[in-house]
């Protein structure tokens, strides 16, 4: 017997879809929310050396986010940088009844997603990549695996 209640929703896995014409993907079905109002918020994410993604994070942590910058210090000019780029490039989705959610055109530019797309459970939330993109990411993420591992000993 499960307690939905205490239980943590888990992205894992990674799956090759297509976006349609109109820029939506589906979330997997073991990745869809149980509640309609549920929202996603995406953000453009320039992390990688291979370029952006679109970094999908669920209601909670979104708002771990907010706390993480809210706490840096004011005088630090990087909290104002950082809160007006996530700001400024990130918005709330809403899974359709098809559990499908769309990519807002600015969005999947910057990010370079279009076509083939790779979504990629973080655990804790997901990214979605353009598929060429994500090869390139899954190959350095490769190299780096060993001692990214050693981290868990």
């Amino acid at each position: 017997m499960s307690n939905t209640a205490t239980t943590t929703q888990v992205y894992n896995s990674t799956y090759r879809l297509r976006l349609d014409d109109k820029r939506r993907v589906q979330v997997p079905a073991m990745w869809r929310p149980a509640d309609e109002g549920f929202q996603f918020t995406l953000i453009v994410w320039p992390g990688h050396q291979e370029g952006a993604c679109l970094r999908v994070l669920p209601p909670k942590e979104m708002a771990e986010l907010m706390t993480q910058l809210d706490a840096m210090p004011n005088e630090n000019r990087n909290k104002t940088v950082l809160k007006r780029i996530i700001g400024s490039a990130s918005c709330q989705v809403q899974p359709d009844k098809a559990g499908r959610i769309c990519i807002p055109d600015e969005m999947a530019r910057a990010a370079g997603v279009k076509g083939d797309v790779v979504l990629v459970g973080m655990l804790d939330r997901f990214e979605i990549w353009d598929a060429a993109r994500y090869e390139k990411v899954k190959v350095a993420d490769d190299v780096m695996s060993p001692d990214a591992f050693k981290l868990m000993e």
